[in-house]
Formats: C-alpha cells, structure tokens, sequence
C-alpha cells in the first residue's frame, strides 16, 4: 500500500467517501450496491493517508435510508459529519434529529440512479437554510447553465462535487465551467477537488484533461476548495490508488498555505469541526 508523498497537516479532512455493509438494504432506485466497506477499512485508508476528519456522504444505492451511514458516522465520533439524502416529506423533528448527529448538509445526485428529482431542491434548501446546512450537488458539469439561475437563487451555501464533473472534460474557456466559477463568485459555492477518474478521458495518474480545471478553481477561490477521496470509489472495478488521489493536490496548489485552507480549513468552516 503506497503512502502519499502530500504530508497531510493536523487536522485535514477528507470531504467525501460513503460506507456499504450487506445488512443494509438497497433502495429500489439503486443501479448497484458496492461490496462492504465499514469503518474500519476506513480508518486504516485514514492512518495511511494522515486523514483526522471525514464527511460521510449518503451514496446513492441506499436513497432515502439514510442508516448505514449514520451508524458509521457514530462509530467514528465527533471526527465526523454527515451530507444525507432528504426529501419534501422528511419531517422537522427528523432534520433537528440528523443536526444534532451531526449532519450538515442535503445531497442530491442528478445522475441516473439517484433517489430525489430537481423539482425539490429548491424547497428543501430553504428548510435546510434555517439548520446552517448547504446542497451538496453532483451532476454532469457540462448542464450547469441550464441551472444556474435556480443555483444562484439558493438561500443556503452550495457544495459542488467532483471538479464538477464535466463528462467529459472541458476546457477552462468553456461556458459551462465560467458558470461554476461564477457561482463561486456569490460567495456561497464550494467544489470538491476529488474523482477526477468520474469524468477523465485521459486517466491516471494525472488526469491531464481535469488538471487544468482543478487548478483554475484553485486560482480562482482557494477559500472555497476542499479535497475529497470519494473512498471506497463506487462502481470501480479497478480502484484508484487513494495515496495518488491525495498527492494531486500537490499540482493542483502550489504551496503548503493554499493546501491546508483545502484540506484544513475550509472543511472545519464549512462542516463545523
């Protein structure tokens, strides 16, 4: 097992992974369930890569059961949050029960197999605005025009994944990637620097055509980057090495300061660590 050359500063937190365990059902909008990684292949994926914190995000084959990653979120204690999966029937005493477990934001995954639709993103991010979460948003970069007025109107923060996820690429001219960056502009958008592999042509290990936008965004909003795993990588058959995924952050920013606002202090602000 390689370990990264990227010395992790104390306090550096991986934005983005998801727990499986066969016990727990999948939900019926799922397109396939990943063999089980439960808390302890994950602290081990921890102590190699110099990681203390974590946000544990709600993956797609369990929908709106929310469960299996709750229960990892405890075992793991108050080193972790929590993104999970919500809807326009989730009660108030069940989003002030996940607050206080230490959820911090609502995801929803626009690609297929995701359990909540676009026609709800706006009600539930003004319920979740008076609980200081944001919208963590996956979905194929190249459509964020055809959304950025609805983007741009959200009362709460905006946590975009994956470089955003241009599948495939774009250049950094490209109208798309300029609405991200103009999202960013309001102050209130976050992206994920992580699985450059879900959209590259290219491929590893530097991932030439995502490159050039994760350093764009890095330039343009240090402030606003975080760095992610996406551990145990879903529906990868040939996983990615996590010890490479990290050390890209070392091209991706160029010094030691930028580095630990990406992997230090912007999660601790934004998840509240």
């Amino acid at each position: 097992m390689t370990r990264p050359k990227l010395q992790a500063p104390p306090g550096a937190c991986d934005t983005h992974m998801h727990f499986y365990q066969g016990r727990f059902p999948s939900a019926p909008t799922a397109l396939f369930t990943p063999p089980d990684a439960w808390v302890d292949d994950y602290r081990a994926l921890q102590q190699r890569l110099g990681l203390d914190r974590v946000v544990v995000v709600q993956p797609s084959a369990y929908g709106l059961d929310n469960t299996a990653q709750l229960e990892a979120m405890a075992a793991l204690g108050d080193t972790a949050r929590g993104v999970m999966v919500v809807d326009a029937t989730t009660s108030e005493a069940e989003l002030d029960r996940l607050n206080s477990l230490g959820v911090r934001g609502a995801r929803f995954f626009m690609l297929a197999g995701g359990a909540v639709p676009w026609d709800i993103l706006e009600p539930v991010a003004a319920r979740i605005h008076a609980f200081g979460w944001h919208i963590q948003l996956q979905l194929n970069g190249r459509d964020l025009s055809q959304w950025a007025a609805l983007l741009t109107r959200l009362p709460c923060d905006l946590v975009v994944d994956h470089v955003g996820r241009f599948m495939p690429p774009v250049p950094p001219e490209h109208e798309s990637f300029h609405t991200l960056l103009n999202l960013i502009d309001t102050g209130r958008c976050s992206v994920k620097l992580s699985a450059p592999y879900e959209a590259s042509v290219t491929g590893a290990p530097d991932y030439a055509d995502v490159g050039p936008l994760a350093r764009a965004l890095v330039k343009a909003a240090p402030e606003r980057m975080l760095w992610a795993s996406n551990w145990p990588h879903p529906g990868w058959t040939v996983k990615p090495d996590d010890a490479r995924l990290l050390d890209l952050v070392l091209d991706w920013a160029d010094d030691e300061t930028t580095r630990k606002r990406i992997l230090v202090e912007n999660p601790a602000r934004l998840y509240g660590f």
